[in-house]
């Protein structure tokens, strides 16, 4: 796990070390176990790095990594399943100098070009500099765990994992995006490609850039995404089979490392579930970490000491009190874009108790997103069926009176009937949202009013629900999920609140398989009989006790 940065030009301008030394500084909390940075010849692109080393801790994995006299990457992440990609390199004559994924990344760039990134499991940014073609290749994930922001005029390529590398460099001016603060009053967060700064954008997940030096051309392609249309008619029975199997490999990869490894524990079904498996798979003691709040209501660490009870964990609590709120100035600047999210403090709160004694943790995050965990997909299949009624709400026939004027005598009831009049995807999205596009002129003067006059904020959530292609609605609803709610707000929450610390957080219910099987699974199993994540708790049920699993 690392910071990447770098830097560069495309006149006649030069990258200087001093640069690339102010902006690895800037995020030396993402590495700080090594840092380097690389010039090439002709001193027009600049690479930089901060290492957390997780693998191979020798100098071998040192970044920037230069590799046959013509590649150099600077790469943030971890794949999983470098070891048997290498044994398959290896076969065809590649011979490895380091035991590192990064090596690895490279020989498949060599060997495959693009297309190398359909190899990797596993979370990653990264930027490979071909010297011979002259090409920046610059890629993230397929879920977006891992950051890449860049600046772009035209002229020259600025890019780290942090806007705080980013606006360390003069040719940066920091000017605000009213348009990606108009988005954030409805969603709390901005959504990619934006960052709330003009000329900086991040790099959606599943996409690449390709910068041709030569011919000063820079282009961006998606290069894969959820398929909800391909459904398996199985039973039950066999879904639980399958959906253990898949999620045991997944928790076992992602326990490969050379440092000591624990997992966040809420004692819910998703973290209990990836504690489970992590115990059957460790010859050693997991260290498991909770946060507690002292109002009882909040309180989940019995249920937490539960499944370290029963997995005979090595487990860590903290009671967070009111008074945490004052690290809440220091963790604004962390996230530095506008975010909102209660839980950021928390999870800032968990990671730093997690770090004073490994380097990794697992979670559960991404149990939700694949089956359907959020109340939300109840409203949605009430909206579907008020959508049946209503013309006639809204036209005044007998039955407003019976049931339209008395929404309207409860609180918001106004906003309730707005929302029968717009589109479904833009119904899913105000479920969550913090003001709707009408609201939100009341939030403004006249000046920023007429900036975002007739941009629809709303109207993201129905570009995801087109892109999708789904047949099934709430398909729809899971695969807007998938690419606005968890890379814009979830994973950015955790990658920031871990890193900041030096964690590395791994998430095995979003393995990129395990995300293609969950989509895969018809909707009627992970909704059924009023209980979500139906078909997952169903699983869950072979490995942690009732009680928490069919808890409040």
């Amino acid at each position: 796990m690392c910071g990447i940065t770098g830097k560069i030009y495309l006149d006649n301008r030069r990258v200087l070390v001093k640069e690339l030394n102010l902006m690895n500084r800037a995020i030396a909390h993402r590495g700080p176990d090594d840092e380097g940075i690389y010039i090439s010849k002709n001193r027009k692109v600049g690479l930089g790095n901060t290492r957390l080393a997780i693998l191979d801790l020798s100098k071998r994995g040192h970044m920037p990594m230069e590799y046959m006299n013509r590649y150099v990457i600077t790469y943030n992440g971890e794949i999983y399943n470098y070891l048997t990609e290498q044994k398959k390199l290896i076969k065809k004559g590649y011979v490895f100098k380091s035991r590192s994924d990064t090596e690895v990344i490279l020989a498949l760039y060599h060997e495959y070009g693009i297309k190398c990134i359909n190899h990797l499991r596993g979370m990653f940014s990264f930027v490979i500099y071909d010297s011979q073609e002259q090409i920046i290749f610059a890629a993230v994930g397929k879920l977006g765990k891992k950051p890449l922001k860049y600046f772009w005029d035209g002229r020259s390529m600025i890019f780290a994992s942090e806007l705080k590398a980013i606006l360390t460099q003069e040719e940066v001016k920091a000017s605000p995006d009213y348009i990606a603060i108009h988005n954030y009053f409805t969603y709390g967060f901005v959504s990619s490609p934006r960052t709330g700064f003009n000329q900086i954008y991040k790099l959606q997940p599943a996409h690449y850039i390709i910068l041709d030096l030569k011919n000063k051309s820079l282009v961006k392609e998606r290069y894969w995404k959820a398929d909800f249309n391909r459904k398996l008619d199985i039973s039950e029975g066999e879904w639980v089979d399958r959906i253990l199997s898949l999620l045991r490999e997944s928790v076992k990869l992602r326990m490969i490392a050379d440092v000591p490894v624990g997992a966040f524990l809420s004692g819910g079904i998703d973290s209990s579930m990836v504690v489970a498996l992590m115990a059957q798979e460790s010859k050693r003691r997991i260290k498991t970490f909770t946060i507690g709040f002292k109002e009882p209501a909040m309180n989940e660490l019995r249920y937490a000491k539960k499944i370290s009870q029963m997995y005979n964990t090595e487990h860590n609590e903290l009671v967070v009190t009111k008074e945490s709120i004052e690290n809440l100035p220091w963790l604004v600047k962390q996230f530095e874009e506008p975010f909102f999210d209660p839980s950021a403090l928390v999870t800032y709160f968990v990671s730093k108790l997690a770090s004073e004694k490994v380097k990794v943790v697992l979670n559960g995050d991404g149990g939700d997103e694949n089956f359907a965990g959020y109340d939300r997909f109840f409203r949605l299949r009430r909206d579907v069926f008020l959508e049946q009624g209503r013309n006639l709400i809204l036209a005044g026939y007998p039955i407003y009176s019976l049931f339209g004027k008395r929404i309207k005598a409860l609180a918001r009831g106004d906003r309730f009937l707005n929302k029968l009049n717009l589109p479904l995807s833009a119904r899913y999205a105000s479920y969550n949202s913090i003001f709707l596009n009408n609201e939100k002129n009341d939030l403004y003067n006249s000046y920023f009013r007429d900036i975002t006059k007739g941009i629809n904020s709303v109207g993201l959530m129905d570009e995801f629900f087109i892109e999708s292609e789904a047949n099934d609605l709430a398909d729809r609803a899971l695969y807007a999920d998938l690419c606005l709610y968890l890379p814009e707000d979830l994973l950015v929450k955790v990658d920031i609140a871990s890193m900041s610390v030096s964690l590395e957080g791994r998430s095995p219910f979003l393995d990129y398989k395990f995300v293609e099987m969950a989509a895969q699974i018809p909707f009627s199993l992970k909704i059924k009989n009023g209980q979500s994540k139906y078909i997952l708790k169903k699983a869950a049920e072979q490995l942690i006790p009732k009680d928490n699993i069919y808890r409040s």
